[in-house]
């Protein structure tokens, strides 16, 4: 007997937060390959047009929906209603982040609830919307994007660190408490990909030769390099699986 039917997400309804650019994006595009059918969400429903266009072009769909995922009771009414728009939900992938370097000491308040709010209360938020409609027939797949920062310290990234190392900690607790409910919740924790939003880190061409350095297979990842992992998680190949994080680093995270 094969396997590939493990991977097939034919008839799934999925969520992305955070879809019109990067791992988002790359993510969204994936599922929909995989034959899930589509809800993307950015702050601006505008931006997630190349998004929603690259995926029809490959012969999917999907619906774009506003989303600021600080604001707790906006998450709960817009996957409710994207989950109503889709017929159901059985997959959410929590990847709608933001990070802003700046030393330790000059971090002041406003800093620190815009990336906590949108790295780790968001994402329970979403979570706790989308574990209400999968509870109702007993499956559910939620994905949390996680981060290096989930593992080791990083200067100048306190704030980023703290809410991607509470973003393990709720992974590993929903999961156990999700479990009785039929719904997994895994995590991703992506290494060195350049990004809108890591790209002020690359214009550095001696961070890049120090990152290069130290990541076993000597390169930074690539957008595709995600997709295996959520794959993973996200079907039925996972089905024995809950309250892991995989490092999808090039190795960086087992070398030290």
């Amino acid at each position: 007997m094969g396997t590939s039917h493990l991977f097939d997400l034919s008839g799934r309804k999925a969520i992305v937060t955070g879809a019109s650019r990067g791992l988002g994006q790359a993510i969204a595009e994936a599922l929909a390959s995989a034959g899930a059918e589509i809800a993307i969400s950015a702050r601006d429903v505008a931006s997630l047009e190349e998004t929603r266009g690259r995926i029809e072009a490959a012969g999917g769909k999907a619906e774009g929906f506003a989303l600021d995922v600080r604001d707790a009771m906006a998450c709960g009414e817009a996957i409710a209603a994207a989950a109503d728009a889709l017929g159901g939900l059985d997959i959410l992938i929590n990847n709608a982040g933001y990070e802003e370097i700046r030393p330790s000491l000059e971090v002041d308040e406003a800093l620190w609830e815009r990336i906590v709010s949108t790295n780790l209360k968001g994402a329970f938020f979403c979570a706790q919307a989308a574990a209400r409609r999968m509870a109702q027939h007993k499956r559910g797949a939620i994905v949390n994007l996680c981060s290096l920062t989930s593992y080791v310290g990083v200067p100048t990234a306190v704030p980023y660190g703290s809410s991607k190392t509470g973003l393990l900690g709720m992974t590993r607790a929903l999961a156990v408490e999700w479990a009785p409910l039929g719904i997994r919740v895994n995590a991703i924790a992506p290494g060195y990909f350049r990004t809108a939003m890591t790209d002020v880190f690359y214009e550095d061409e001696a961070w890049q030769e120090r990152m290069l350095a130290r990541i076993p297979q000597q390169r930074f990842g690539k957008m595709e390099d995600v997709a295996g992992s959520v794959l993973f998680l996200a079907s039925d190949a996972s089905a024995y699986v809950t309250g892991h994080c995989i490092p999808v680093d090039g190795g960086f995270l087992a070398s030290i």
